[in-house]
């Protein structure tokens, strides 16, 4: 049987490979030459799916890494301890973070304490994003104290619509309004496909905490 010599075949392939990925960044050197305005963002992360923290807080960590200063506020988690507490708090000069919740509203039961302490954290989130020494504010559950209606969202948006112009502000958690998310400048839609939780398994450190 006569053989078939595969090294042109192959040599062949790896030069269309080159040609597509010259016109590949070519391409992408085009776009990103119209790409020159720096801002600071409005950023909403919301959806059913796992993530949408665990997301925000990889953009603490790079933002620290740049030499940032970061102010976080979390307004359901608090009654716990987590672990980005313990990292966070290696970098004081760089990272504000204050867990200010008390658990899901199922675990207080108490509309008026839900309220009291969702104030609480948006007047530091308020506080932050007016100084000018936050590069970065991180609202964490924010979305569901909207939700639940605990803050009115017109003053919500007036805050973080009059932000500074280079000053980027992270909005996560379910439920975001329609009105936040046509505000903002980025919105990302966590999609849950599986989550280990419906096989019975419960939420564990260093993945959820």
């Amino acid at each position: 049987m006569e053989t078939v010599d595969a090294a042109p075949q192959a040599v062949a392939g790896d030069a269309r490979h080159a040609d597509k990925m010259r016109k590949k960044q070519a391409a992408r050197e085009t776009i990103m030459a119209n790409k020159t305005r720096e801002k600071g963002l409005l950023i909403v992360h919301t959806g059913k799916g796992k993530g949408k923290t665990s997301a925000a807080l990889g953009m603490v960590v790079r933002a620290i890494g740049h030499g940032m200063k970061v102010g976080v506020v979390q307004f359901v988690k608090g009654a716990m301890v987590t672990g980005e507490k313990a990292v966070f708090d290696a970098f004081p000069d760089n990272v504000e973070f204050r867990p200010m919740g008390e658990g899901f509203t199922w675990n207080t039961q108490d509309r008026s304490r839900d309220i009291a302490s969702a104030r609480a954290a948006w007047e530091e989130v308020k506080r932050m994003i007016a100084d000018p020494a936050y590069h970065m504010v991180l609202a964490d559950e924010l979305n569901i104290v909207l939700r639940y209606d605990y803050l009115p969202l017109d003053e919500v948006l007036e805050v973080l619509t009059a932000k500074a112009e280079m000053k980027h502000v992270i909005v996560t958690g379910r439920n975001a309004p329609d009105a936040l998310m046509e505000a903002a400048d980025l919105v990302t839609e966590m999609t849950m496909v599986k989550h280990p939780f419906r096989s019975g398994v419960k939420a564990q450190a260093g993945i959820e905490f």
